[in-house]
Formats: structure tokens, sequence, C-alpha cells
């Protein structure tokens, strides 16, 4: 399972329909969490996953260090699959989403991901599964980090 974790101000992601949009969910302070499943990943890589995304410690202390989680902070995770994080592109421009996970199985372990982080007592706003959508970001600091639950990078 891979993710991409973006620290911000505020975010929101809305589904688009044509020319209709609706807005599935809207965090202010928190995290931003795009996750791709990889056909190999199992019940063990969403709890790896959602440990570490709550773990991370990204938010300022008092004294301006990054030294607090999400939960300490006071903030909330916008969660939003993207199964273009298991693209490879190594050869060619294309890339190719061989290792990517099958739908059905890979947004079951995608809820799952969502579901732990709640378990924890995290807010979780997601995005909608295999839909079309637009996804608007403040990242604060920046602070961007890439998560692998292989170990990859």
């Amino acid at each position: 399972m891979r993710a991409v974790v973006q620290r911000v101000s505020r975010a929101r992601v809305t589904v688009v329909e044509g020319v209709t949009e609706r807005e599935t969910g809207a965090v202010g302070l928190g995290l931003v969490v795009l996750v791709g499943v990889d056909r190999l990943d199992t019940e063990e890589d969403a709890r790896w996953m959602s440990e570490k995304i709550a773990g991370l410690r990204v938010f300022e202390d008092a004294a301006g260090k990054m030294n607090r989680d999400v939960r300490e902070a006071g903030g909330a995770i916008l969660c939003i699959s993207q199964f273009t994080l298991l693209g490879d592109l190594r050869k060619g421009r294309r890339p190719s989403f061989i290792d990517a996970m099958a739908p059905e199985p890979a947004k079951a372990l995608y809820l799952r991901t969502c579901e732990l982080m709640r378990e924890g007592g995290l807010e979780v706003a997601e995005g909608e599964f295999r839909a079309t959508m637009r996804v608007e970001i403040v990242n604060e600091g920046p602070v961007t980090l890439l998560l692998d639950s292989k170990g990859t990078f």
C-alpha cells in the first residue's frame, strides 16, 4: 500500500459527474492522504498504513518543532483513493498499472484503512472510490511525505 501524505490547513474533494459537482469530504487543519492499493496488499498493510498515518509527528509544538501528530494538533484526515500511485514508469512514457489491485478488493482495503483510522479516534473524511474527483489542497509548510507498507521507499 502506498500513500502520499500532505499536511494541510484545509482541503476538500468533490466528485465530478458531467457538469455537476458534489463535495464528499473536507477538512480544516489536518492531513490529506492519497492511497493506492497494491495487488499483494492485505489487512496487515491497511493496519500498518493507518497506524503510521495516525502517528506521524508533522505538526509543530509550542517550540516550533514537528513533534505532534494529527490528533494532538486537533486535526482531521481527508483520505482519497488513488490507484495511479501504483503506476510503473520505469519503461516508456505510459504508466503500467499491473501492480494495482483489482477495484473491488482495493476498495475494501481502502475503506478498511479509513475505518482503522476512525477506530483510532481520528475524524476521517473521504473521497469516492473510482469516481472522477477534484481535490483542493492548501499544503501547509509545505510538508509532503511518501509511505509504502512494503518499505520500497
